[in-house]
């Protein structure tokens, strides 16, 4: 049995490693049964928005488990539903965190104005109803945070896994550095995009009565420093 599964794992590998991939130009988002599992690959220009819960561990440690899996509920259907709203779909879970592709003209906009949605729904409803219905959240001080990162550019889609249990993977410097963009914690700053997603975003998404919304900042993605921009605003949805 130990050297079957040797075997199995050895002809795998080797076939992955030699998959001459057959890309596709990719017209909408794609899911899974989009793409061949054995050597498909969708090229799509579009935006990666993640939407990730800071803490949630903490929050598990001082929050019985039924309320912290109501929190995280809360948190990623305000999310999904911003997110669709905003012509968004979603295409990956990750515990305590969503992904968000957007596509179109106005796809900067759109990621943009969901993110600023999604702290409005964080702060002025989970908070503050979580807080008024669970004393293991207000008697612990709980701050329910989170963080949205934005990225755009050309990326590809493939499926990773075997038969019956794969799911999509996204290659490209996008959804990774949207990921590592919601991994910041600089609260009351909970939106970070990227200098390609606020360069040539409306401005609706970039100014608040005529002020900029946003700020410059620099920080270190794959050894380089990027131009990022981070926003402490809300927006009513």
């Amino acid at each position: 049995m130990q050297m079957a599964l040797k075997d199995d794992l050895t002809d795998s590998v080797d076939g992955i490693l030699g998959t001459a991939f057959q890309e596709r130009d990719g017209k909408k988002i794609p899911t899974s049964a989009d793409i061949a599992l054995s050597n498909g690959a969708v090229k799509l220009d579009a935006v990666f928005l993640y939407a990730d819960l800071a803490g949630s561990g903490l929050i598990a440690k001082v929050c019985p488990w039924d309320t912290t899996a109501k929190i995280i509920r809360a948190y990623l259907d305000c999310a999904v539903r911003i997110i669709r709203a905003h012509e968004g779909e979603i295409r990956s879970f990750d515990g305590d965190r969503v992904m968000g592709v957007f596509i179109g003209d106005t796809k900067r906009t759109n990621a943009v104005k969901a993110a600023l949605k999604i702290q409005w729904a964080t702060e002025n409803l989970i908070q503050k109803k979580a807080t008024a219905r669970f004393n293991s959240v207000k008697n612990n001080d709980v701050k329910i945070r989170q963080a949205c990162g934005i990225d755009v550019g050309i990326s590809r889609a493939v499926r990773a896994g075997i038969r019956n249990n794969n799911d999509i993977i996204w290659i490209g410097r996008p959804p990774s550095f949207a990921a590592k963009l919601s991994d910041n914690r600089e609260y009351p700053y909970c939106t970070f995009i990227s200098a390609a997603v606020y360069d040539a975003m409306l401005d609706v998404a970039k100014l608040s009565k005529g002020v900029n919304m946003w700020e410059k900042r620099s920080m270190k993605f794959a050894g380089v420093d990027e131009d990022v921009y981070r926003s402490n605003y809300q927006w009513t949805p």
